[in-house]
């Protein structure tokens, strides 16, 4: 039923979706698997996006579809790995991207691998990224953007954190779109994921949590 959910999530089949996960929650399928699924349906997604083949509106239908995925098993998840917080993570998609598919992905797995996420939505104005890091004295940043115009934003972000004095204490990540080491240059991050395990493996490392 794995491949059936992942094909439902990429169809935008919602209805067919919510109800085969409510079923395999009911079996007692592993959340974990459930999860992965609903992921790679939506990996479909953005794929279907870039060529062209899907467009904004089908972009914004398949978040809602998996944010309701999210909420049938997160707290399964959440339950199974119940532990202390292991820190706080701030994450976003940067100014003038509206793109929220990887980003709700990173903060579920974060937040499922037991860090506290301070999550700011997209389109994020940079003083929202400086303003939440002095408010919650968050060590770890993750900006998110899928389009190109997205790594000057994530640039100018990097650098009003550096100007407000809190870039010694900040670690920044970036993920989404076509990231490469490149990119992580130009924006002067100092990681980058492209996907939602990379980022948590990353927060982990600079948390020092094996």
């Amino acid at each position: 039923m794995s491949e059936q959910l992942t094909n439902a999530v990429a169809e935008l089949r919602e209805d067919e979706a919510i109800q085969m996960v409510k079923d395999m929650v009911a079996k007692g399928e592993n959340p974990n698997l459930i999860f992965d699924s609903a992921r790679k349906g939506m990996e479909t997604v953005g794929q279907r996006f870039a060529a062209g083949e899907y467009f904004l509106p089908e972009l914004i239908y398949s978040g809602e579809i998996f944010r309701a995925i999210s909420e049938i098993v997160k707290p399964i998840m959440t339950a199974q790995s119940s532990q202390a917080k292991i820190g706080k993570v701030i994450v976003g998609t940067v100014a003038g991207d509206i793109h929220d598919i990887g980003k709700d992905i990173v903060v579920f797995m974060l937040d499922i691998s037991g860090f506290e996420v301070y999550d700011l939505g997209i389109d994020v104005p940079i003083k929202n990224f400086v303003e939440k890091i002095k408010e919650t004295k968050a060590p770890v940043v993750a900006l998110s953007g899928f389009l190109t115009l997205a790594f000057d934003a994530m640039k100018e972000t990097v650098e009003a954190i550096e100007a407000a004095g809190l870039r010694d204490g900040v670690k920044i990540m970036i993920g989404g779109g076509q990231i490469d080491d490149e990119i992580r240059k130009y924006t002067k991050s100092d990681a980058y994921g492209r996907d939602a395990m990379t980022a948590v493996k990353l927060a982990k490392e600079w948390f020092n949590v094996k």
